[in-house]
């Protein structure tokens, strides 16, 4: 955390007073949440980029906490979507207390989060997080409508973890300079900075579907079970003939998924080259993002910016 540690403490004095509430389960739940919360990436990234152009203050904590809240809304939903019962190694919300209370949970946090720049009159960061509200939703959508049919092109997977990943991350590289005072131009470039790092991200959380050890934070083989083509898949598919092709869709289409088709399915796309492709491309936006950010001062808000996106797309889980 480096130059905002301080910040991150004080961040989650805000956060645990935004999800208070008078109604005892949601207490219970807000607070297993809380206890059980991640890396706490997101918010980070508000601070450090807040903390690039200015001095964090209120309106940071807000930025920050509004993140937090869309975010943690979004797993819960996501695990209610997903039918998952795990989350980090800990019991789901809906699968301590089934999927209704996850919905409502999550329902509460997305409204916490609207009333709470509302409060404080923060109507430009509310704009931009609901943007990405928009924009997670129809990422998602848009990969159900494509996952169904199990033609998704190179283009168009770009375009849903655009929309599903990156836009967060865009959102939390836009909201903390906006906190501060940034200009439109240096927030248009904060926002790319973003972009550009959640798309990374997200590649680095596909290639862990077809890692072999399996020392990783989920299930090897979890998307294609799904019937989630990712982009190591996509690429593999595209360098085969049609019928090579086709018999690999007919097995990710197949109920009887079973660990034998599984491991061939992996083995094909280390045979194909879609985790070499994936890497590179990988690595391809991590520069992206970098030089969207080289013509800004120094400073160890940067260098621990810079050191947080090499941290997301090194990550082992």
């Amino acid at each position: 955390m480096g130059p905002v540690e301080q910040e991150m403490i004080e961040f989650n004095t805000f956060f645990k007073s935004a999800v208070k509430s008078q109604v005892a389960l949601v207490d219970i739940i807000t607070n297993y949440i809380i206890r059980r919360k991640g890396k706490q990436m997101r918010p980070m990234f508000v601070l450090l980029t807040a903390k690039m152009f200015g001095e964090i203050n209120e309106s940071s904590y807000t930025a920050a906490t509004l993140i937090e809240l869309l975010h943690t809304a979004t797993l819960v939903h996501d695990d209610v979507v997903d039918d998952s019962y795990e989350r980090r190694g800990f019991f789901s919300i809906n699968a301590l207390w089934k999927s209704k209370a996850a919905v409502l949970i999550g329902d509460y946090l997305l409204s916490k989060g609207m009333l709470t720049a509302l409060e404080k009159k923060e109507y430009d960061l509310l704009e931009i997080v609901s943007g990405a509200v928009k924009e997670i939703s129809e990422g998602e959508l848009y990969q159900l409508q494509k996952s169904r049919k199990l033609n998704i092109k190179e283009d168009e997977y770009f375009e849903i973890i655009k929309k599903k990943t990156a836009s967060l991350i865009a959102a939390c590289t836009a909201v903390g300079p906006k906190s501060v005072g940034c200009d439109e131009a240096t927030l248009e470039k904060m926002k790319s900075f973003g972009e550009y790092t959640g798309i990374a991200f997200q590649i680095r959380d596909d290639l862990f579907d077809y890692q072999k050890n399996g020392l990783i934070g989920k299930p090897v083989g979890n998307d294609i079970k799904e019937k989630k083509l990712t982009l190591p898949l996509i690429h593999a598919l595209e360098n085969v003939s049609a019928s090579e092709k086709r018999k690999i869709l007919k097995m990710i289409s197949s109920r009887n998924m079973n660990q034998k088709k599984l491991s061939e399915i992996i083995h094909f796309v280390h045979l194909n080259g879609g985790i070499d492709y994936a890497s590179t491309k990988m690595t391809e936006y991590r520069d992206k993002a970098m030089e969207t950010i080289s013509g800004f001062p120094d400073s160890a808000a940067k260098t621990s910016l810079i050191e947080l996106v090499d941290y997301s797309i090194k990550r082992k889980k």
